[in-house]
């Protein structure tokens, strides 16, 4: 699944008018987080989500005006009974936000936002221009940085891989798989914008991760190729690392490593396996929605780390 910032450049070559809304400021419960973003087609039509129901209606409503008038918009809205009681939304919360209906001028921002390398900072300021942050002293309205997919490394190519690979798409993962086998590490058995390492085992585990937060995730064939690339993926600075398996195979990997000085308690402490949260899943696609889980909070715990 696309991120927000993909879908910006499509919908300014479509040449139609449309509205920026973001979720500026949050206090109390609500449906979305601050920074939460949607585009508002004149035609209806919404990119994206502030959350839904009530909210994302009144909004809309808000964004039609505005494209109509264009004039830009600010918002506060208290999620209370009075407000929401009809749609279910009774958070009891404040929503501030803004609406842009000049969105479509910053194109070389949006530009820079789709295809980001590495994080960058960019915001709406006072006058409701959209611009990057060049670490002038503007007076931001809005400002947030927008950090590339995390890279998720997964070695393995089978049926757990398979039915991981779409779900940590949709996710915001950037997806690389590792195997020795063409025959099951291609497009024939994963989404599109899957990539490939398919080489000798040797060679794959030499490969440097990249300079951004990179999840491991080791579901190979066997328990002897599991081990294999611990051995090697223990010593690198995974954000994450996992592994499936049982608690016997857990005790018994992690007890030679400790025996043949592979690496210490500490370092196998940090080790997930078995893998994913316990939801009592049983079958591959429960399997692979109990591991994206752990790696979204995992990612989220992250994000938050001073």
């Amino acid at each position: 699944m696309p991120r927000f910032f993909e879908y910006v450049p499509a919908a300014l070559a479509e040449g139609v008018p449309f509205a920026l809304g973001v979720i500026s400021g949050i206090k109390g419960s609500s449906p979305q987080k601050k920074g939460a973003k949607a585009l508002f087609f004149a035609d209806g039509r919404i990119i994206g989500t502030l959350g839904g129901g009530c909210l994302e209606a009144e909004v809309q409503d808000r964004a039609r005006r505005a494209l109509l008038t264009q004039t830009p918009a600010v918002f506060d809205l208290v999620l209370d009974h009075d407000f929401g009681w009809d749609d279910g939304l009774i958070c009891g919360g404040k929503v501030s936000g803004l609406i842009l209906p000049n969105a479509a001028e910053a194109r070389e921002v949006w530009a820079r936002l789709a295809c980001v390398s590495e994080p960058v900072r960019w915001g709406v300021r006072a006058d409701y221009i959209i611009a990057l942050d060049d670490g002038s002293a503007a007076n931001w309205l809005f400002e947030e940085t927008v950090h590339p997919p995390a890279a998720l490394w997964i070695a393995g190519s089978g049926h757990v891989a398979q039915a991981v690979t779409p779900l940590a798409q949709q996710l915001d993962f950037e997806v690389n798989v590792f195997d020795d086998r063409p025959s099951l590490a291609s497009h024939a058995y994963f989404p599109k914008a899957t990539q490939f390492r398919v080489d000798a085992w040797e060679k794959l585990l030499a490969e440097p991760l990249p300079p951004r937060p990179t999840f491991g995730l080791i579901v190979t064939r066997g328990h002897q190729h599991d081990a294999l690339v611990l051995k090697e993926w223990i010593q690198r600075p995974f954000a994450f690392l996992g592994m499936i398996g049982s608690s016997r195979k857990k005790r018994l990997i992690f007890n030679r490593f400790v025996e043949e000085r592979i690496a210490t308690e500490e370092q196998l402490d940090r080790v997930a396996c078995p893998v994913g949260l316990a939801i009592d899943a049983t079958s591959v696609q429960e399997i692979a929605v109990s591991i994206m889980a752990q790696y979204v909070q995992q990612r989220a715990a992250l994000a938050k780390a001073p």
